[in-house]
């Protein structure tokens, strides 16, 4: 069964390593993958420790549904004490790696201490070996993964890895599987490797007993019909992730020259059509390639065209690099962004972080803050691609004095670098905001300003906001599986109603996270993609776990709440602009200057950003500070935290 999957802890400087199984009141507490991870870091990590020292606790997990006949099941969760943010450390991936873990015998893998030298985790049908990885330390994402497999004689071995830049200790690094499949994000490949833990092997035969799996075949076709039949996942079928940056740019809620514009002109060879003809060239018709079992296939093969990287394969690039490698550094050369993305997936390095960092010295660089001194001679300006590309570099092998001081992340390089460059830093809790520009949509801009692990569109992007959907649709999505009665605008310009939808989306989301699945199987860009409900059929023919939609809804609040508490333990406060649920000041005093009617001119109103706040607060249970109040912690079960049950 689904349910017999185990813990292990693994203290990598004794050796000593346990496993033990997951009780069933603790599953229906938590689930699994990122909830059932948040408990546990929040009874296993002190508090205060140095996030790159021994007494980080790292976990790694597949959720309660991986490796079962649920569609896309595959994803893994990782957490630990963010080196990025000095928060909450979470980061979420899909590829292969998930179920294999669960075939191997375990859902969570609870990794603390530090080895004395480099070392990787075996796991195979229900046992794990710590082994020397002397010889794979230094070796990129790919070429680590490949020397595993010869190692151990099977090229189906799944890995787990930190590359270089994880090595390198920079504060954003990525673990990584597969080709591309990245859990970035908080900086988990750094957390690696401080703990000289290069890469955790999985190779399982281990049955999986589905409960009723007649029953799981059946729905998940429906399931599968529901998604593959949605627009939104047709058009990724086609085009990936890209798509949805060309929407975003045409309408200007892109970030261009870091946050000087809102939409980058002039960008026809990254539009996504564009990167879908290099694809198709250079890997055939068939160049979309997706996770363990998905119908989506939302990323594209490719060789890299021309430069001194011609002919490398990669995947994607994601949304997030057209993003990061494209628009913010605003380079508009296709190749570009295709040798950024591919950099970035060898060495193990966030995207997104990355791809910002990278912009915001850019714009310090044109403002004098930094100069050519710092610089070491190279013209860091926007649209100078090789500046891009070196400066990527630098940051991962930590060379000259920019790049060791951007590897330490934003906040610690705006106090090494002084002056006003903090100002320029767009931020959230220490972690740089997604390319996305949110002054024309209030929700998207709490849902940013609010995420558990900083901004973020993985933790609450009520993307169908920008619908405008007919006010009963928006209330047959938010008002179940718990009924709502306030107000709600359909006008994506509004801030009525909007605590309410990033409130729903979270919980959504941690529900997704919980399970194992994708999110783009659920309310995420359609509203009539699976949820709530669905969710509770798909658990009880794979596991036999039965329990209501209200009863998922539950967890998903329990979980953000230990999320919440864990925030709040490591200093958390609602204004602060390093460590609270506000936003960069640009937002509100600098108004868009590109892009369609309702996006030019617009900022986030103050006072009503303000009001958001106190009613996403509300909606939580949580007082005008928010901490939750101690009847919200006994009404979740969750007052006496941390249990150490488990």
């Amino acid at each position: 069964m689904a349910l017999d999957r185990k813990v292990a802890y693994i203290d990598l400087a004794t050796g000593n390593i346990e496993t033990r199984p997951i009780p069933l009141d603790v599953r229906k507490k938590y689930l699994g993958g990122r909830g059932l991870d948040a408990y546990l870091l929040y009874n296993h990590t002190e508090k205060g420790i140095d996030p790159l020292g021994p007494k980080n606790t790292l976990m790694i997990s597949a959720g309660i549904l991986g490796a079962t006949l649920a569609s896309a099941s595959a994803r893994t969760h990782i957490m630990a004490k963010s080196p990025l943010t000095d928060l909450l450390g979470s980061a979420n991936m899909g590829g292969f790696f998930a179920p294999e873990l669960a075939w191997a015998g375990f859902h969570h893998l609870v990794i603390k201490g530090k080895a004395k030298d480099p070392v990787y985790l075996w796991i195979h049908n229900g046992e794990i070996e710590i082994r020397d990885a002397s010889n794979l330390w230094g070796k990129t994402v790919t070429e680590t993964q490949w020397a595993i497999r010869e190692e151990l004689d099977d090229e189906d071995v799944k890995c787990a890895v930190c590359g270089p830049a994880g090595e390198n200790l920079v504060r954003y690094a990525n673990v990584m599987t597969g080709i591309k499949n990245s859990a970035g994000r908080s900086g988990m490949g750094a957390v690696m490797g401080s703990k000289n833990l290069k890469a955790v092997a999985a190779r399982g035969t281990m049955d999986i007993k589905i409960a009723h799996p007649m029953d799981a075949l059946n729905y998940n076709r429906r399931f599968i019909d529901q998604i593959v039949s949605a627009k939104v996942n047709q058009t990724q079928g086609t085009l990936g992730t890209p798509f949805i940056w060309g929407a975003t740019n045409s309408w200007g809620g892109v970030r261009c020259r870091n946050f000087q514009y809102n939409q980058c002109e002039y960008a026809d060879d990254i539009e996504p059509e564009r990167l879908d003809e290099i694809a198709t060239e250079t890997m055939g018709p068939y160049h979309m390639t997706g996770c363990f079992g998905c119908q989506v296939h939302c990323r594209a093969q490719y060789k890299i065209p021309s430069g001194p990287y011609a002919g490398k394969y990669d995947e994607g690039p994601e949304y997030t690099s057209e993003g990061a490698f494209g628009g913010e550094p605003d380079c508009k050369n296709a190749v570009t962004v295709l040798t950024s993305n591919h950099l970035v997936d060898q060495w193990g390095v966030d995207n997104l972080e990355i791809g910002s960092i990278i912009s915001w010295a850019m714009e310090l660089f044109e403002e004098g803050i930094l100069t050519s001194k710092d610089t070491d001679g190279l013209e860091l300006r926007f649209g100078n691609d090789e500046a891009l590309l070196e400066m990527i570099r630098r940051i991962c092998f930590r060379e000259g004095w920019l790049g060791d001081t951007l590897a330490e992340g934003g906040i610690q390089a705006s106090e090494k670098i002084g002056k006003d460059s903090f100002e320029y830093l767009i931020q959230v809790k220490g972690m740089s905001n997604l390319h996305s520009d949110e002054r024309a949509t209030p929700a998207l801009a709490l849902g940013i300003a609010t995420g558990s692990r900083g901004s973020d569109h993985l933790r609450s992007r009520p993307a169908i906001d920008l619908y405008h959907l007919p006010e009963e649709v928006l209330r047959k999505v938010y008002g179940n599986p718990v009924p709502y009665d306030g107000p709600l605008s359909s006008d994506h310009t509004s801030y009525v109603g909007k605590a309410w939808m990033v409130f729903w989306q979270e919980l959504c989301y941690m529900g997704v996270d919980c399970l194992g699945i994708c999110k783009y199987h659920t309310t995420f860009l359609g509203a009539t993609l699976p949820n709530f409900e669905d969710w509770t059929k798909v658990l009880y023919y794979n596991t036999g776990l039965e329990m209501s939609p209200t009863d998922i809804w539950g967890i998903a609040e329990r979980c953000y709440n230990i999320e919440r508490l864990f925030n709040l333990r490591e200093g958390l406060t609602r204004d602060d602009p390093r460590k609270g649920d506000t936003l960069n000041h640009r937002y509100f005093d600098e108004p868009c200057l590109r892009g369609a009617p309702d996006v030019i001119g617009a900022t986030i109103d103050r006072k009503k950003f303000h009001k958001m706040i106190d009613e996403y607060y509300e909606h939580h249970g949580w007082d005008e500070n928010g901490v939750p109040t101690p009847e919200t912690l006994k009404r979740l079960g969750i007052d006496k935290e941390p249990s150490h049950l488990l």
